[in-house]
């Protein structure tokens, strides 16, 4: 272990490789609380998308009891059941990040729409994990629940805004981490985990190096880093767009922030600093790292077995 006197602490990023546009799928944007969704019988402009994630289970509720489920590739789910209106699903690890699987739900009602289809996104972070469909105009309390979580959802935002603006307009170096209260007495300590995890056969990049970093802060406060030095063995360039850390319980962490954000040349080696906030348990766990390629969401590096000092 060695201490470390500069902010070069920053969060998990995926990464992004040139493609036609028309491979290009962007990632859905994942709603954490309770979503809802209101069917109409004009078919939608775009398929309905859904986060998911393995081995953790989505229950979407009905307005109507359901006839049937058809679900594409269902031999690489665990659970696929349902009970009166209600799905429940539970994706296997025979599914990647970025595969897309559709699933169409048929109502035992003569009502318009008589079907529904949905695409599950496997998201390197995120799921959803409960869905409310509806065919009909939703009632005033379920208006009130998706206001009340809406203005929940915008204030945290504001908040994580406030302090991300604070931390970047104060000092930096050591005096930034002081302030801060990333450094004390424990100073911030670092280790060489290169020989420590598993890389995953096939990813894009090669990892050269890997430093993970942990600053202790006061009140059981402090940051918990990765640096990573990467090769590119393939013809086009890579771009760090984001990434995941995510533990045993395939719970994400949150808050990732990632640097730089320039692309990795064929044939060139360059380096990613991710960075997070940690409670004391958080930076004791072990995790699998995830840096993603490209917008529709393949595989770039996959780094299983990380720890922090």
């Amino acid at each position: 272990m060695f201490a470390l006197s500069s902010t070069a602490l920053l969060g998990l990023a995926l990464l992004a490789t040139p493609a036609d546009a028309a491979e290009r799928v962007p990632l859905p944007t994942c709603e954490m609380g309770t979503r809802y969704i209101e069917l109409t019988t004009d078919a939608p402009s775009k398929p309905l998308e859904v986060c998911i994630r393995p081995e953790l289970s989505i229950n979407l509720f009905f307005d109507a009891k359901l006839a049937r489920v058809e679900v594409e590739g269902r031999e690489r789910f665990r659970r696929v059941k349902v009970v009166d209106d209600t799905l429940t699903l539970v994706a296997s690890e025979a599914l990647h990040d970025g595969e897309r699987v559709p699933v169409t739900v048929y109502f035992q009602d003569d009502a318009a729409p008589t079907s529904a289809t949905f695409v599950l996104v496997v998201h390197p972070s995120q799921a959803e994990r409960q869905v409310e469909v509806s065919r009909h105009e939703r009632t005033m309390t379920s208006l009130r629940q998706g206001e009340q979580q809406a203005r929940a959802e915008a204030q945290q935002c504001r908040e994580e805004k406030a302090r991300l603006q604070a931390e970047c307009s104060g000092q930096v170096g050591l005096t930034g981490l002081i302030e801060n209260g990333w450094l004390d007495e424990k100073d911030i300590v670092a280790k060489v985990i290169t020989l420590n995890f598993t890389q995953h056969p096939g990813d894009l990049l090669i990892v050269q190096k890997a430093i993970s970093y942990r600053a202790v802060g006061a009140e059981g406060r402090g940051r918990v880093a990765v640096r990573v030095r990467l090769f590119n063995p393939g013809t086009v360039p890579c771009m760090p767009m984001g990434a995941a850390l995510v533990g045993s319980n395939r719970e994400a962490l949150t808050g990732l922030t990632v640097w730089p954000l320039k692309p990795i040349l064929p044939g060139k080696y360059g380096s990613i600093t991710v960075e997070l906030d940690a409670t004391e348990s958080e930076a004791r766990g072990t995790y699998t790292l995830k840096l993603l390629a490209g917008e529709a969401g393949a595989r770039g590096v996959t780094l299983d077995g990380v720890t922090f000092p």
